[in-house]
């Protein structure tokens, strides 16, 4: 059992969930775990998650950094940590081909890690892009396969809802 859950309204945890919009569950669920973390401002925050609380977390940081600038963009601001275990915690929920792309990402870093592993001017930065065109298909399929994770994931979190709220 989780450490810390949220206090949750059940009527806004119920018109959310009806307004049947894509992400809108997510959003909602993953909002007061992300304001807990900044006003902790540690990652060890992520002791007192359940599972699912965990990836919603993580994967709310992946899709941010993803939609910003490329998985490039996530290794670059140091965010590798959040990967390791979401193919795992992914798997779970049943979203098996982000899984298998989140190891795919895992183990293009481990490749190339030696980008990663310096302090990278603006410049530098975004000459990665042209550097690693790797990760371009990568990131074509993330977004081919993003909505399938947010629903399975919001399917997972009806199912499980005792691991991510007090109501």
């Amino acid at each position: 059992m989780p450490q810390f859950l949220p206090i949750i309204n059940k009527d806004d945890f119920d018109r959310v969930k009806a307004s049947n919009i894509n992400g809108a569950l997510f959003d909602f669920l993953v909002t007061p775990l992300h304001e807990e973390l900044n006003r902790r401002q540690t990652f060890d925050f992520l002791d007192e998650l359940s599972i699912g609380q965990k990836l919603f977390l993580c994967f709310g940081y992946v899709k941010d950094q993803v939609f910003q600038g490329g998985f490039i963009q996530l290794l670059a601001n140091g965010y590798v940590g959040l990967l390791p275990e979401m193919p795992a915690w992914l798997t779970i929920v049943m979203a098996n081909d982000m899984a298998q792309l989140i190891d795919d990402v895992l183990k293009c870093y481990v490749e190339r890690v030696s980008f990663f592993n310096k302090e990278l001017s603006t410049q530098a930065f975004a000459q990665l892009y042209s550097e690693l065109p790797e990760f371009d298909s990568l990131e074509k399929r993330f977004q081919s396969c993003f909505e399938k994770t947010i629903e399975a994931m919001e399917k997972y979190a009806i199912m499980n809802l005792n691991q991510f709220i007090k109501t």
